[in-house]
């Protein structure tokens, strides 16, 4: 049994708020870059240039791609063989105060919803999906999820006569509702199957995949392909300014499902499609 101490899980975590809040995934930069050859618009391109310079200002500088610094989303994959030498969830949420104070980054939470909504004042609690894995290490990807895209996120429950036709109706509706708004160009994961909530997690996964990866299923990754190219026909473009440039990726995560079933989440990432990672 292999044996990690909190304190380095905390550690860890600390560090990867600050860098994903400081610095664009490279994956992400290429594909702005790529699209700024590539998009048709002059506005656009000038859109994207803009926003290739905000990701360098930001690596350069170590300072935050974006003023809105979100709520913590981590993936924790724990394997079976691994023994936490103290608290797992106290040690990631003390991760997160760390790395937001430490790192100057904005606290964007509250602690309740309706009412007082004040701030906790140092962005915890983290949300955290936990899975248990073989193996004797532990998975941790964190995202800030910012609320100009998450505001703009849907899930609705289709019935399973909608089709493939009613999943892309579903996307396209919910990106034209976003329009400028979600600050594109956009990162966009569609959970499908499963429950409603199981839906809504699928979403959070795919849209925290790498940019350059495809579902490993290729009905679904040609589907993936399909929407992006829906989606880049809105002719939303960069910052809402026009042009073929809506988004950079659309990814697909999905679970079995119920016979009356076709749940269907649409979450998304803004521009600065954050996310870190780490294995220990």
């Amino acid at each position: 049994m292999r044996e990690i101490q909190a304190e380095t899980l905390t550690e860890a975590v600390k560090n990867l708020c600050i860098k994903a809040c400081y610095t664009l995934p490279e994956d992400t930069y290429a594909a702005l870059v790529q699209s700024e050859k590539t998009e048709k618009s002059p506005a656009a391109r000038g859109i994207l240039k803009d926003l290739i310079k905000n990701a360098d200002i930001a690596r350069k500088g170590s300072i935050p791609l974006c003023q809105d610094t979100g709520m913590t989303v981590l993936f924790v994959e724990v394997g079976q063989d691994v023994h936490i030498c103290g608290s797992l969830e106290e040690a990631l949420h003390e991760g997160v105060r760390r790395g937001y104070t430490e790192g100057y980054l904005r606290k964007s939470v509250v602690a309740e919803p309706l009412f007082e909504r004040k701030n906790t004042a140092d962005n915890t609690p983290a949300f955290i999906h936990y899975s248990i894995v073989p193996g004797d290490r532990i998975k941790i990807r964190m995202a800030p999820k910012g609320a100009g895209s998450e505001n703009k996120s849907t899930v609705t429950m289709l019935v399973p006569a909608d089709g493939i036709d009613g999943v892309k109706k579903t996307v396209l509706e919910t990106v034209k509702k976003a329009g400028p708004n979600s600050c594109p160009p956009m990162v966009i994961g569609v959970g499908l199957g499963g429950t409603m909530e199981i839906a809504a997690l699928n979403a959070k996964k795919a849209c925290m995949r790498d940019i350059n990866s495809k579902n490993a299923d290729e009905r679904y990754a040609a589907l993936e392909n399909e929407l992006l190219e829906l989606v880049n026909k809105t002719g939303i473009g960069p910052q809402g300014f026009g042009g073929t440039t809506t988004a950079l990726k659309v990814h697909i995560e999905w679970s079995p499902t119920h016979i009356a079933s076709l749940p269907v989440a649409v979450n998304i990432n803004c521009h600065s499609a954050r996310h870190a990672e780490i294995i220990l």
